[in-house]
């Protein structure tokens, strides 16, 4: 049973539909998956006469992964407001750890100390947003696509390519939260 729409879907119902959606953009056309691509499909589209790498026919793509995007920030705006305000549930020592960085506001669905405007103006929150922002769409352009792209549509096609780029997205994030996250704060 799936429950009320507040509920979280199990699983083991969830993961199947995620699973059959990749084959199923491969039959309809040799479509691929991916949210970093469509991000630039979007630039493209919002600035023709942009850079160099937004410079292309974006539109014999169909346009589905616009809509796709656009649907999934319709859907995540109604399921906010169906569900209102969530609080993400962590372990203990999740808790601890990020105590000891000086990140106690858990409320919401991002610590409030990373997050906000006023953490912006200042270096660390600079670092943190700004410049991680920037790495994270660099490491996806050199990557060639995102972690949704790799991981799920990549790994399911058996791409040698994406194997790769999930296991340095993991190092990557391992890192990160291990070595520069507790350097930076």
């Amino acid at each position: 049973m799936l429950g009320p729409l507040s509920a979280p879907w199990p699983w083991y119902v969830a993961g199947p539909i995620l699973g059959l959606f990749v084959p199923a953009l491969l039959l309809v056309g040799n479509r691929l998956f991916g949210v970093s691509g469509t991000l630039r499909d979007l630039c493209a589209a919002c600035l023709p006469g942009g850079p160099e790498h937004f410079r292309y026919n974006w539109r014999q793509l169909g346009g589905w992964n616009l809509l796709f995007i656009l649907g999934a920030t319709i859907g995540g705006a109604i399921a906010a407001q169906i569900n209102g305000p969530q609080t993400i549930q962590l372990a203990e020592p999740t808790r601890q750890a990020l105590a000891a960085l000086n990140i106690h506001d858990l409320t919401g669905l991002a610590p409030r100390e990373l997050f906000n405007w006023q953490t912006l103006a200042t270096p660390r929150g600079f670092l943190t947003i700004i410049v991680g922002g920037f790495l994270v769409g660099f490491g996806t352009a050199y990557a060639g696509g995102c972690t949704s792209g790799h991981a799920i549509a990549g790994l399911a096609d058996r791409q040698l390519p994406s194997l790769v780029a999930v296991c340095g997205f993991f190092a990557g994030g391992l890192l990160a939260t291990h070595v520069l996250f507790p350097w930076i704060f």
